[in-house]
């Protein structure tokens, strides 16, 4: 299976959106809803709740792609936000704002550059970790 990746930069986008929020109102409820976004868009990114919205919004007006993308380093880089955005949500909800901040603003930062640069950090983890475990 392989993604439209302009679909895993709008989601981006609107999770930088959401990570925003979280650190401005230092919401652990809204954390962990991103987080729970995280968790289902790893299951299966094509069920994410911001690729449904991609596809019924975006997607039409855009056409097809012209390129995609394998599925599997998405997957990875959604786990490795469900981590972040749950911790950051652990955080916020047992007092340890500072975790919360911290935790979020690392989701943050690998959304927004995905979002703007279409630079998927975690992606590239997969792939340098991925290339490593052949070497060895």
């Amino acid at each position: 299976m392989e993604l439209d990746p302009r679909g895993q930069r709008f989601a981006a986008a609107l999770t930088s959106a959401v990570i925003i929020l979280v650190l401005a109102t230092g919401s652990g409820w809204l954390a962990l809803a991103q987080a729970v976004v995280f968790a289902i868009t790893a299951l299966d990114p094509r069920k994410g709740p911001y690729s449904y919205v991609y596809r019924a919004l975006i997607l039409p007006r855009l056409g097809p792609p012209t390129e995609r993308e394998p599925v599997a380093p998405v997957r990875f880089a959604q786990t490795v936000g469900l981590a972040f955005l749950g911790l950051s949500a652990v955080g916020y909800l047992t007092g340890l704002t500072t975790l919360g901040v911290v935790a979020a603003a690392f989701g943050l930062l690998a959304a927004f550059l995905n979002a703007a640069f279409g630079l998927c950090l975690g992606c590239e983890a997969y792939l340098l970790i991925k290339r490593a475990s052949v070497r060895a």
